[in-house]
């Protein structure tokens, strides 16, 4: 896949370095899973901080299949 370059607010969380598609959903599930943002309750909810606010449009849970939808409106 060709690298795609991530906007200011996925950058926050991924690096601004230009990647593909599939590094960038990788990254996010590292830092998701580092921060412990995986809903308890329900594992496919991911509980946005600060950060992934910014890229799930001031969401504050978003659906792993959500996510990626969202995701893919911060690359270029």
């Amino acid at each position: 896949m060709k690298p795609m370059t991530p906007s200011a607010a996925l950058a926050a969380v991924v690096g601004s370095a230009p990647l593909p598609r599939t590094e960038v959903t990788k990254k996010i599930w590292e830092y998701i899973k580092k921060s412990k943002l995986q809903d308890a309750a329900n594992r496919r909810m991911i509980n946005a901080d600060a950060k992934l606010k910014a890229v799930f449009g001031g969401k504050s849970q978003v659906s792993m299949f959500e996510m990626t939808k969202l995701v893919s409106g911060h690359l270029k």
